[in-house]
């Protein structure tokens, strides 16, 4: 019995046990500690992805605040959408023309239009249908605008030349497009165009056939508020 009882106490030692314990203690506190570091890991991408976000949303609406000129010189830069190029200026042009001596024989007839976007109370036409010219020459025409409304309007107008692979020769000397006209009740204006053809629209392969050019004007109401 005296042997039993020593074997018996032999297996169930206490030290063990407390091992047992110990390690379980331990182990749950590294667990608190890595819940801890990645809580601030959390927090920090959060921060980070908060302010690439803001970032955006100002680079956004700083674009479209740029978009409408950014666009314009765009146009004007390609001949894109029938928009006149600007390059060599008109100075230059005729300078060249009258240094080369040529003179062109070929006329072309440059027709007129207008139009007014959605909500302009204003009467808008051209005064004259087309006017005749060569290449290397200006010519002056005008258009005429009215305010029938009972109140001031602002308007602003835009412009393109058709066809639109002959607009790299059409330049505008003087315009009143992309500036505003403000009109009041009844108030009539007429407003000057000033335009010179590139000479070069005479060699040019690709304007075999085109004897009329198109320039085309739409005023849009311009938001007061």
């Amino acid at each position: 019995m005296k042997e039993m009882g020593r074997g018996y106490n032999k297996r169930i030692s206490v030290p063990r046990r407390c091992e047992i314990k110990r390690h379980f203690s331990t182990s749950y506190q590294m667990g608190g500690g890595s819940a801890a570091n990645s809580n601030t890991s959390i927090e920090q991408k959060s921060r980070k992805m908060l302010i690439y976000l803001t970032g955006l949303v100002v680079a956004m609406v700083g674009c479209s605040y740029a978009a409408v000129p950014l666009y314009r010189r765009f146009c004007q830069a390609t001949g894109y959408g029938g928009t006149v190029q600007r390059r060599e200026s008109v100075e230059e042009k005729i300078a060249r023309h009258a240094k080369d001596g040529i003179v062109a024989t070929r006329e072309i007839a440059v027709q007129f239009n207008a139009d007014v976007g959605d909500g302009m109370p204003w009467k808008f036409a051209p005064t004259q249908r087309e006017v005749r010219v060569r290449p290397g020459e200006s010519a002056l025409a005008f258009y005429t605008a009215e305010n029938r409304s009972s109140t001031p309007i602002t308007g602003v107008s835009t412009y393109n030349v058709t066809p639109m692979k002959a607009a790299v020769y059409f330049n505008k000397i003087q315009c009143f497009c992309f500036e505003e006209q403000r009109l009041l009740p009844g108030e009539q204006i007429d407003m000057p165009v000033f335009f010179y053809i590139d000479p070069e629209f005479e060699t040019d392969p690709r304007m075999d056939g085109i004897n009329n050019i198109i320039l085309s004007y739409t005023f849009f109401k311009v938001s007061e508020d």
